[in-house]
């Protein structure tokens, strides 16, 4: 019977997360008894983490882990690797805003074996215009810096195999900032099977945004020059 174990990172979601741990959990609890929801609060200052310990409490399938806040994407990068360590045989990542659907996951696990990786590309997106106009950019990018082309490089809504992933979270730096961008350019960079699927992406169903313009073109003006320092070292992977 297959494991899974389900990544969600989370940093000051106190508004979302209960409502979105008992949505995800009997999707996990559905897959098999050692099947693991794994929280990571990301060194939240709200009630994230104690309101993640009171639904473990009756969830046993729920694991909160907490760290000291180093990004979205290094809380992502423990994630899997706590995962690989819980000894999943799959590994799911979403975030913790409800932005996703899981009555969308079972059509994903459906596809487990048929892929390296099965992952989402956003549809009919409600989370504003910059956003999508950041995925369009982010397109483009990796297309001038790495030679591929990859449709949503960073969907929080990806299923994939262990064996793989373990063999490329090496080459991902610590603490990486945009890792699941490099997750999907080293898929598609080393032509393993990947299964696009389109999500559904609906507005934040709570808390606020730490994201505005200001943010976004910063983010973008370091991604680019990380991006051109990682290329180098990509082409010996």
């Amino acid at each position: 019977m297959d494991r899974l174990v389900l990544v969600i990172p989370a940093y000051n979601e106190e508004a979302n997360i209960r409502q979105v741990l008992l949505e995800w959990l009997p999707q996990v609890e559905a897959i098999s008894p050692e099947s693991r929801l794994l929280l990571i609060d990301d060194g939240s200052r709200d009630g994230t983490l104690a309101e993640a310990c009171a639904i473990a409490k009756d969830h046993p399938a729920l694991i909160p882990v907490t760290q000291p806040n180093a990004g979205h994407g290094a809380a992502v990068l423990h994630g899997y690797r706590r995962a690989l360590e819980l000894g999943a045989d799959y590994v799911f990542q979403t975030d913790s805003d409800g932005q996703t659907l899981p009555s969308e996951f079972p059509a994903f696990w459906a596809r487990r074996r048929e892929a390296a990786m099965v992952i989402g590309r956003r549809k009919g997106r409600q989370d504003g215009f910059e956003r999508i106009l950041v995925t369009r950019v982010l397109r483009l990018t990796l297309l001038v810096c790495f030679g591929v082309f990859v449709p949503d490089a960073n969907t929080p809504f990806r299923l994939m195999g262990a064996d793989t992933l373990r063999e490329l979270l090496p080459h991902i730096p610590e603490d990486y900032p945009l890792s699941n961008v490099l997750l999907s350019v080293l898929y598609v960079r080393k032509k393993l099977p990947v299964i696009w699927l389109p999500v559904t992406f609906r507005p934040r169903q709570g808390g606020v945004n730490s994201l505005n313009r200001k943010r976004i073109f910063k983010i973008g003006k370091q991604a680019v020059r990380d991006f051109l320092r990682m290329r180098k070292k990509l082409r010996e992977v």
